[in-house]
């Protein structure tokens, strides 16, 4: 079966989401941060948390936040960081868009892949 190519700005995004995703301290600070939930971390909190502080914590929040994956808010002298799910989902739903496409309609497709 033949796939169409998907818009350019759909690969664009989900590139720049796995390569901001490609660094061990950053995929630990993602994961921290969906912990936390919608209310999220003071960056402090979530440097000690993940074990990166100062300007190699700014780095790496920045890398995540240019690729949408982290939304930060300021909260009085603090800056809250929050995982953007939305987000998340929508990169794990652009993984399994076209899971089982090439497979002939009599082979079932055994894999779970109900993302939302």
């Amino acid at each position: 079966m033949e796939s169409k190519p998907l818009p350019l700005s759909e690969l664009t995004l989900a590139a720049t989401a796995f390569a901001a995703l490609g660094s061990e301290h950053r995929l630990a600070i993602l994961r921290r941060l969906v912990r936390a939930g919608p209310v999220g971390l003071p960056i402090g909190d979530l440097g000690a948390a993940v074990g990166v502080t100062g300007s190699v914590l700014t780095h790496h929040l920045r890398q995540l936040v240019s690729a949408g994956m982290v939304r930060q808010k300021r909260d009085g002298r603090r800056i809250l960081c929050r995982v953007d799910h939305a987000a998340v989902a929508a990169l794990s739903r652009f993984l399994v868009a076209e899971c089982c496409a090439d497979m002939s309609r009599q082979t079932p497709c055994d894999t779970e892949h109900d993302l939302g």
